[in-house]
């Protein structure tokens, strides 16, 4: 069958539209997408799985939804879907299969998207780069090179690149925002509770993660939280309901609206001037739309709450090894997983049960801090990554840091090393870059990624903007708007660079695994 030639000049909307319209049919849509995925994909390696015999099963009964036909993939974490692979980017899951779909995946059936595949993440999706020892890394299309991201950083390489128009994801501490970024993509973190974690799941990091998508076009993101949104039965947090669907939104005007924004890291580190660049070219252009612009931050201490973050990160790791060795009938070896997540779950272990509430506590201020900050500032701008992607590989842990890593496991010194700082350092080394996202993910606001500009060597800049908590409607009038000021749908990566042979996927595995129960809820960075 001859697939249909347009396919990347239509966003997920466009597709369905000439599908309803009888242009092209669900099946030429689906073979469109399979052959992007044959011809670029061992470039990239974004689809880790792929679903072609279930996608052609579920068009023999493809629901009216409004996205009627449209491929599309899920990422490979938390998205339970049954009778294909789960494997949270971990090896001892690899052959791993649930025997049911998730709430949000019988949301995203529904609405007529046509699930084809699952997209590369990083072991239990602990970072913001994409490079799990299970699959290999995931790379950016705008540079071969460097990284998508992570931990969406399959999904949006899948995007960016044009396998589909758009892609689940999942959001703990920035990993919709930070992908979208690095990739040119539009990436909403909706409110806390305003998607569906169930039947499989509660709270997720203690109400840090969020799941949604990744999109080229505002509308996108739009139709699929209006398909997605609402509670479950018992869901933990039950944010009010929309006035209207956000698709409404967005021929809105978004008003004269009252804009902080800020370049600094909350961190206290660097901020690459491109990005801090595009953040003051954003504040003119607001102002140009009739929006008050002022350079503005709200008073919280962001050294603090990186070390809270980095408190969660223990304790939600020990939890999701004792739940892995629960799923798997035995302990958990060091074999079973990366050897910092087995650090990171051994120093989990032993940190304190008041230091969690404690950075629970904190967060709690935080959201206090930022809901009085909006009762003057509709809107807080930042950029949404403080550098450029890195470059393949550069934030893994080194040799020497591997090494020690290993003398620790075998000393058993996970507490000598939890006191010396020297986690912390690693950890903001890795901030240093993506500092501003996880403000967020303290205090369940909406914030959104809008690819806003490009650095000199042609990688894309992304301008984060937060709304207070259920305010997805003023982001999405804002996004709809900036949009129309500023296109971004066809700018298109040229997939430049070639990856070294040993860490290209030329093949997509074939995971087999009887069905089971869903496994532990790891977070997403």
């Amino acid at each position: 069958m001859a697939f249909f030639p347009e396919y990347e000049r239509y966003d997920g909307l466009g597709l369905a539209e000439l599908v309803r319209r009888g242009e092209v049919s669900a099946a030429e849509l689906l073979e469109a997408a399979l052959e992007r995925i044959a011809r670029v994909n061992p470039r990239i390696n974004a689809v880790v799985t792929r679903m072609e015999a279930a996608a052609r099963r579920f068009l023999e009964e493809l629901p009216d939804g409004p996205f009627r036909g449209v491929p599309f993939l899920l990422k490979d974490l938390l998205s339970v879907c049954e009778g294909a692979p789960l494997t949270f980017g971990c090896r001892a899951l690899r052959n791993f299969v649930p025997d049911h779909d998730g709430e949000l995946v019988r949301r995203w059936r529904r609405a007529g998207l046509v699930i084809l595949g699952k997209t590369n993440t990083p072991e239990f999706g602990l970072v913001a780069y994409t490079e799990p020892e299970l699959f290999g890394p995931a790379r950016n299309p705008w540079d071969l090179g460097r990284t998508p991201g992570g931990s969406s950083g399959g999904s949006a390489a899948a995007v960016a690149a044009g396998i589909v128009p758009l892609a689940g994801a999942g959001d703990g501490g920035g990993s919709i925002r930070i992908p979208a970024a690095y990739c040119g993509l539009f990436g909403l973190k909706p409110s806390r509770g305003r998607t569906p974690s169930g039947p499989d799941f509660g709270e997720i990091w203690q109400g840090a993660v969020v799941e949604h998508v990744v999109s080229r076009s505002v509308r996108d993101s739009a139709a699929a939280l209006d398909a997605a949104c609402g509670a479950d039965p018992g869901a933990p947090y039950v944010v009010a309901p929309p006035e209207r669907p956000y698709r409404e939104e967005l021929g809105r005007d978004p008003g004269r609206l009252r804009i902080a924004f800020s370049t600094r890291s909350p961190v206290g580190l660097s901020v690459h001037p491109e990005h801090e660049k595009a953040v003051r070219e954003a504040a003119g252009l607001l102002a140009t739309i009739g929006c008050e612009v002022e350079e503005r931050e709200p008073p919280l201490d962001g050294i603090a709450l990186a070390r809270s973050y980095l408190t969660l990160l223990y304790a939600e790791v020990a939890a999701d090894l004792g739940e892995l060795g629960r799923l798997l009938g035995r302990r958990v070896r060091r074999g079973d997983v990366e050897r910092p997540t087995w650090i990171l779950g051994k120093i989990g272990r032993i940190v304190p049960a008041a230091a969690l509430s404690e950075a629970k506590r904190l967060w709690g201020r935080a959201g206090r801090v930022m809901g009085a900050f909006h009762e003057t500032w509709d809107v807080y701008m930042t950029p949404a990554t403080a550098h450029p992607p890195a470059r393949i590989g550069e934030l893994r842990p080194g040799p020497l840091e591997m090494f020690g890593l290993r003398a620790v496991d075998r000393l058993g010194l996970e507490g000598l090393l939890h006191r010396s700082g020297l986690l912390e350092n690693i950890a903001l080394r890795n901030l240093e870059r993506t500092p501003f996202t996880q403000l967020a993910n303290f205090t369940g606001q909406p914030a959104m990624t809008v690819p806003l500009s490009h650095t000199a060597e042609g990688l894309p800049v992304g301008v984060q903007f937060t709304a207070a908590i259920g305010r997805e409607d003023l982001l999405f009038r804002l996004a709809a708007r900036l949009e129309a000021e500023r296109p971004w749908f066809d700018r298109r990566p040229p997939l430049s660079g070639t990856p070294p042979r040993e860490a290209s996927a030329n093949r997509i595995p074939c995971l087999k695994g009887g069905p089971g129960h869903v496994p532990p809820h790891p977070g997403s960075a």
